[in-house]
């Protein structure tokens, strides 16, 4: 089984919405569909832009297209939205399948997720980002990973890793330290981003 935990933090008590966003969803053949993503900037423009992108992400993963050719088409929809208001946003979508014990992942100018191992071990999976979704015509790649049982993924946004006074590269060594030999053992309530 899969167990999803997630965790939604407003970087600010001045803002009210935002363009950050995140699901789960099951698939047919014990696979599970996770996306995190990023709409640029605050407030309703954001939120609306963050909800059209929601809806067009379940219905492609209703049709269970792959990661890649997921995020290809949610590319073609800022576009097409870009015309009358540019604006972009970063996504990471993967796919895990139990059965086989693999996580295919892709990613639109998102940073990497955190795999977890059971042993305590972590690394940032290796995935060549595309450009931000309506940012430009360039591929999107995804790559296959093997997951061992009781593995914890961590999809999260840049505001946990980025800050003012902080450089976003301590802010994802700090987020890898954070998660040391137990973090992988369920539950995981609370503890996903």
């Amino acid at each position: 089984p899969v167990e999803v935990g997630h965790r939604y933090l407003p970087g600010s008590q001045l803002i009210e919405v935002g363009g950050d966003w995140y699901e789960s969803i099951a698939l047919p053949g014990a696979r599970v569909a996770l996306v995190v993503g990023d709409v640029a900037g605050h407030g309703v423009r954001a939120a609306v832009t963050m909800g059209r992108l929601r809806t067009a992400i379940q219905t492609l993963a209703m049709l269970e297209l792959p990661p890649a050719e997921s995020l290809q088409q949610l590319n073609e929809l800022m576009v097409v939205m870009g015309a009358r208001e540019p604006h972009f946003a970063t996504c990471a979508y993967a796919v895990y399948d139990a059965v086989r014990g693999t996580c295919e992942v892709a990613s639109a100018g998102h940073l990497p997720p955190l795999l977890v191992r059971p042993s305590g071990d972590s690394q940032f999976l290796d995935v060549s980002p595309a450009p931000p979704l309506g940012v430009g015509e360039g591929l999107v790649h995804s790559r296959t990973f093997e997951i061992e049982d009781d593995s914890l993924l961590v999809l999260y946004t840049d505001g946990l890793v980025e800050s003012r006074d902080r450089d976003i590269d301590d802010g994802l060594k700090r987020l890898q330290a954070g998660f040391g030999p137990a973090s992988a053992t369920p539950p995981c309530h609370g503890r996903g981003h």
